[in-house]
This record gives C-alpha cells, sequence and structure tokens, in this order.
C-alpha cells in the first residue's frame, strides 16, 4: 500500500476527530460540557472503543448544505467494552451543526440499535442535540420515525440508557422516553416538547428553560427521568456503575460481584429501628442500609415520589431491586406518582431477570379528592399488574404497617410474592386499629356510659389480637416470622433457593397494562 493512501487515511480521521474544530470544541467546554469524543472516552474501557459509520456524509442539497462539511454527521457511534462486557453507545457532536439530526445522523444510530439487538449488548446513548436538522425537513423527521421504531422493539430486550447531556427539544424527546434509564446533568441540560418562547407565544407563560425543562424539574417535578448529576463526568461513571447492576440482554443474569461483605452479617441494630409508636417515622434508607452489600445502593428517581423508594443493590453478590415503602413521607402511603414509580422500576426488574425485594410499611393508598379525580384508581392497578406480570424471583418483607388494599399491592402472597418473611412488629390488617375498632365494635362503644374508655379498650384488643403478622401466618400468607437482625441472613438464603425459579404466563400476544 502507498504512504499516499494511509497518509490520506489518517488525515481524514484526523479532521473527523476534531468534530466542529477548535473554535467549537472551546465552546462546548465553556458552557461545562465535554465534546461527544470525550463522553466515550470515560464510558469505555481504556482503548476499547470501536468507531462505526465515521466517514458517512449526508446527502442534503438544500439550503446550500450540499456545500456544508458536517464530520461524522453529527453524530459519534460505535462500540466498546464497559467493565469487560460489550455495549454499544452513540454520542451526539454538539460542535458539529449543534448535533443536528438529519437522515444520515439518524441511519446511524439506527445501525447502533441494530446492532446491539443482534448481539444482546446495551445501548448508551448521549444526547446533545439542537433538534431536527430544519434543511432537511422531512428525511430529518423520518429519521426519528426509524429510531423510536427500533427503541420499541428493543424495549425489554437489551438495556436502553439515555444521558440527556444538553439541548433536547421537540420529536428528540421521545427517544429518551421510550429507553430504560434516563440521566441529566445538572445546569446543562434541558429536554421538553415545546421551548420557552414557544410556550410564552401560545399561553403567554414565562419561564426559564432550566425551569422548564431542567435536570430538577425533570427528576422531581414530572418523573420524566430517574437520576441527576452535577456534571458529564459524574454522570458517566453513575452509568458505567448502573451498567453494573444490569445484565448485558434478557436472556442473561445481572454479572455476580465479589462484594467481601459477610454473607452471615448480623445486624443487631435492626431489632430496634422500627419505633414503639405505630405512627412514629423512621428511615428505610437506613434498613437498606444494613441489609445490603457494603451499604451501597443506587437509587431510581430519588427526588420523585418519595413516598416510595427504588434502586439496586446487591444481596450476597447478586443484584437485586428494591420497592420500599418510605415512611419519612407522607407516612409511606402509595398515590400516582408513587404507583407510577414502583410499576416502572417492577417491569424494568423483570424485564431483565432482576429479582424483587419489596419492603412493606404502608398504611394505605393517599386519601382525597386530588388523588381520586388524577386516577389513584388507575394507576394503582398498575402495580397490581407490574407484580401480577413478573416472573422473576420475588420477596415481601413486611417491617410495620400493611393495611388494606395497599398490603396487597406491595406484593402480597395472593399477588404472586414466592416468600413473604415479616418482622414481629408487622400488623397487617384491612386497616389500621384505630378505624377498625370503630366500626366493630360502633354500638358498644356508642352505647358505654364512658364511650372514651370503651374505645380504648376495643383499640388494645384489636391490636393484640389482630395488628400482628400471626393471624396471616397462621394462614399461610407469612411464611415466617423472623428476628429483624436476621434479615439479611434470610434474605441471602431466600434469593439463593428462588435463583433456579421457572415460571410462565399464559401465550398471548401482550397484556393491556391499565396505562
Amino acid at each position: 500500500m502507498s504512504t499516499f493512501k494511509l497518509e490520506q487515511l489518517h488525515n481524514n480521521r484526523d479532521k473527523l476527530r476534531n468534530g466542529g474544530g477548535a473554535k467549537q470544541i472551546e465552546k462546548q467546554h465553556k458552557k461545562g460540557k465535554l465534546t461527544a469524543r470525550e463522553r466515550l472516552r470515560l464510558l469505555f474501557d481504556k482503548n476499547t472503543f470501536v468507531e462505526l459509520d465515521a466517514f458517512v456524509k449526508h446527502r442534503c442539497t438544500n439550503f446550500g448544505m450540499e456545500k456544508a462539511e458536517v464530520p461524522g454527521e453529527g453524530v459519534v457511534t460505535g462500540y466498546g467494552q464497559v467493565d469487560g462486557r460489550i455495549v454499544y453507545a452513540f454520542a451526539q457532536d454538539f460542535t458539529v451543526i449543534g448535533g443536528s439530526l438529519g437522515e444520515m445522523h439518524a441511519n446511524k444510530i439506527c445501525k447502533v440499535l441494530d446492532s446491539a439487538l443482534k448481539v444482546g449488548a446495551p445501548v448508551v446513548g448521549l444526547n446533545d442535540s439542537g433538534g431536527a436538522r430544519i434543511q432537511e425537513a422531512v428525511d430529518a423527521l423520518a429519521g426519528y420515525g426509524r429510531i423510536f421504531y427500533r427503541n420499541t422493539l428493543a424495549s425489554g430486550v437489551v438495556p436502553q440508557i439515555t444521558a440527556i447531556m444538553g439541548p433536547c427539544a421537540g420529536g428528540a424527546v421521545y427517544s429518551p422516553a421510550l429507553n430504560d434509564f434516563i440521566f441529566m446533568s445538572d445546569q446543562t441540560s434541558q429536554i421538553f416538547i415545546t421551548g420557552p418562547q414557544v410556550i410564552k407565544t401560545v399561553t403567554g407563560e414565562d419561564v426559564s428553560a432550566e425551569t422548564l425543562g431542567g435536570a430538577m424539574t425533570h427528576n422531581s417535578v414530572s418523573g420524566v427521568a430517574h437520576f441527576i448529576n452535577s456534571n458529564d463526568e459524574e454522570c458517566i461513571a453513575e452509568i458505567r456503575r448502573l451498567l453494573s447492576f444490569l445484565p448485558s440482554n434478557n436472556l442473561h443474569s445481572a454479572p455476580m460481584v465479589e462484594t467481601g461483605d459477610d454473607l452471615n452479617r448480623i445486624e443487631e441494630s435492626l431489632n430496634t429501628i422500627v419505633p414503639e409508636s405505630p405512627n412514629k417515622p423512621y428511615d428505610m434508607h437506613e434498613v437498606i442500609g444494613k441489609i445490603v452489600d457494603n451499604g451501597d445502593f443506587m437509587e431510581y428517581q430519588p427526588y420523585f415520589a418519595k413516598n416510595i423508594i427504588t434502586g439496586f443493590a446487591r444481596i450476597g453478590g447478586n443484584s437485586i431491586g428494591i420497592i420500599a415503602n418510605q415512611p419519612k413521607y407522607q407516612a409511606g402511603c402509595l398515590d400516582v406518582n408513587a404507583s407510577d414509580k414502583a410499576s416502572r422500576f417492577i417491569r424494568t426488574c423483570d424485564a431483565y431477570n432482576i429479582p424483587l425485594l419489596n419492603m412493606v410499611d404502608v398504611p394505605g393508598f393517599l386519601p382525597g379528592t386530588n388523588q381520586e379525580y388524577n386516577g389513584i384508581i388507575r394507576h394503582g392497578a398498575k402495580m397490581l399488574y407490574a407484580y401480577s406480570e413478573a416472573t422473576v424471583p420475588t420477596i415481601t418483607l413486611i417491617l410495620r404497617k400493611a393495611y388494606g388494599g395497599a398490603y396487597i399491592a406491595m406484593c402480597s402472597k395472593d399477588l404472586g410474592a414466592d416468600l413473604v418473611l415479616a418482622w414481629p412488629t408487622a400488623e397487617i390488617a384491612v386497616m389500621g386499629p384505630q378505624g377498625a375498632a370503630n366500626i366493630i365494635f360502633r354500638k358498644e362503644i356508642n352505647n358505654a356510659d364512658d364511650p372514651a374508655s370503651i374505645r380504648s379498650q376495643k383499640v388494645d384488643e384489636y391490636t393484640s389480637e389482630f395488628a400482628t403478622p400471626y393471624k396471616a401466618a397462621e394462614r399461610g400468607f407469612v411464611d415466617d416470622i423472623i428476628e429483624p437482625a436476621l434479615t439479611r441472613v434470610r434474605l441471602i438464603d431466600g434469593f439463593y433457593m428462588l435463583a433456579s425459579k421457572r415460571e410462565t404466563r399464559p401465550p398471548r400476544k401482550h397484556g393491556n397494562i391499565p396505562l
């Protein structure tokens, strides 16, 4: 091969690697953002990234585009290794005409999704784009449609992770929304259907881009995003961490990790962590931290619907998903947002063979006209559906309150829990002792000379007889009542026993979840 041809190859590659040029790269850095290639270097193990379609060019001739140089079509695509496992990725390059998406830009992303689906590997998308390339008109819109279609085909087959690391507006928002997980970088990323200017024109509302579609807005208010990070570097480190909890595809299990935590560790402090008073809150995060390996818990949507906790951890080195009521917020009640958050997480874990641990301390569904008008019945039904549909190993641990329909919604034995454990502090009943006594003993209380005294007496009787785990255990709805200190040991044993679980559902095209 001639030296000239090799030099030509190296020169062409150097141009591509330089993206939009030094000035554009400097602008990107001044905004506190990394370039597409810098992000990919952080994502993948050193020297493992293999770029694909670097020489692809657009074929648009509108509005002078035939003269435009668009290195790499504004997106860098390829595959590499993350902790030794194959992962595909694409990173939009904002230094190249704002990372705008045209026909060939979309084709590169589609090829990544197709290839990942063939080999069974996760896909990570690093979004930083001004949106559809206007010069390419309907070709750009068609490109979005092709991406959405592939996102849907890959859903539940290979994990799809999106990081919003700049602007993401209009139709572009729906590819991230179809993914399994969305990360956002604080203060440098925004995602919205219509921007502040359009909203000002149409509705008269005056709102900033950050308030409308910033990272905290979508992590705490809308629930669109699942994780928030302070900068690009932290965001990518957390993506790598998340991948460690996930399998490569729906036919595999998440990798076993030697954490070094003692399998037989006993936590005496758990014996006193639940307050004596049933109305006194405690922090469920503390319980989770004492049970899981090395206290390592990657929380999913920590700022949204705080009355329920969701996230990934390891028990005995194996990845699990945790759904837990949080007594510190709204007493751990289930509401519209908590139901949606939990349902989505349950289905994600089930799709990727990640066992579930349900930690229950729930007084009921949140009452009120606001909840009823917003469809708490429909949203709560999503949880019932998600748990009933799940076939992964599932353990339910009842710590304190487990009342009424919310007891069932947190995965009771009847809803499919493989193993139900309860602490001695568990209260499993149709409702709390106060309300139950008022209904059951209404006549005795109303006809008594001292109603308050009789009422107190009847509440105590009901509490000692029914607000315990023993009635449920007598009926076989609770498999065992355990000492809290032994919880970690019993969970490790339970998940080990369930590791070979096999369960199928009736054949069907798909179910009809109450969306």
